[in-house]
């Protein structure tokens, strides 16, 4: 990490939902790349169509929104837990998810798992291991919000019955309760740094001072809730100020995530590091994100 400026990495965030603004701010405070996981908007899709729409944004708008402020994007592919209840979506989606799965920037499989652990969620949870293994890419699980331990327990033996290295799976959405077992068992255990829920910051910095940084990654997830997209940033910075050694927070906050989603040989660190500039006058579909007489930044790369 420079001692100038620092590179950190958001591994989770759903900037569909966010402003310029938070590109802006995210810059700012070190943010070099972020991944966009395909989620759940709130609201139940109803038609497969809507589904392919968003997942053509998070794959082409958003990944110019975020180039315009010098972050490089990249996403996950996959069908959330809550919409794999509705059967006859959920299969339309299935159909469609190996074509957007394959192409440039796509990271892993995800996020995917359980949320009320049914029948349906166990199924597609299931066959989109399976997709990612055929694309040799990694998985990404969101753990239930309800009965977490047994969820994200369920998880990993979900993974192991289907063969799939711990090394490829990222575990998201752990808390005290769930940690101790994702790292034991190999895997890569992921924290969702939010405001009020999940995992708060000073929470985060406890674990990190009691665990090590060794598989740890600190995301956002910010989405349409009240979520910090700054979350990565200022976790590090209280993580430094409270003697967490500047290794830990490097792996942590940077280099775990790029060995994680690394693995699916779309992500790099020539990526960022050897950037084209930013132009602002750059359009994507005839849109470009400047109003009025805002001027445009243009700046070289960095390479």
């Amino acid at each position: 990490m420079s001692a100038t400026r620092p590179m950190y990495i958001d591994p989770h965030a759903h900037m569909i939902s966010r402003t310029t603004d938070d590109y802006e701010a995210m810059a700012a405070a070190g943010i070099v790349a972020l991944i966009e996981p395909a989620f759940w908007q709130g609201q139940p899709r109803t038609h497969v169509a809507t589904y392919e729409d968003y997942l053509s944004a998070i794959l082409g708008f958003e990944r110019f929104r975020a180039s315009q402020f010098g972050i490089r994007h990249y996403c996950t592919i996959g069908l959330n837990s809550k919409e794999a209840n509705d059967e006859a979506l959920a299969q339309a989606v299935m159909d469609i998810l190996p074509r957007f799965a394959a192409k440039d920037g796509v990271v892993a499989i995800g996020e995917i798992g359980y949320d009320e652990q049914t029948e349906l969620e166990d199924r597609y949870f299931r066959a989109q291991i399976e997709l990612a293994k055929e694309l040799e890419l990694p998985v990404l699980i969101h753990t239930p919000h309800r009965d977490k331990k047994a969820g994200t327990t369920r998880s990993m033996d979900v993974c192991e019955e289907h063969g799939i290295a711990p090394s490829m799976v990222i575990v998201d959405h752990n808390n005290e309760e769930t940690i101790d077992e994702v790292l034991d068992r190999g895997y890569w255990a992921a924290f969702s740094v939010y405001p009020s829920t999940k995992m708060g910051k000073e929470r985060m910095v406890r674990l990190m001072q009691s665990y090590g940084a060794e598989r740890v990654i600190v995301d956002s997830a910010c989405d349409w809730g009240i979520s910090e997209p700054l979350a990565v940033a200022r976790t590090a910075e209280l993580a430094l100020a409270n003697g967490v050694s500047a290794d830990a927070v490097h792996l942590a906050c940077y280099a775990n995530a790029l060995a994680a989603y690394g693995q699916s040989g779309q992500m790099n660190a020539s990526d960022w590091l050897q950037a084209p500039g930013i132009d602002q006058r750059d359009s994507y579909a005839g849109n470009s994100i400047l109003r009025g007489e805002r001027e445009p930044v243009v700046t070289s790369g960095s390479s």
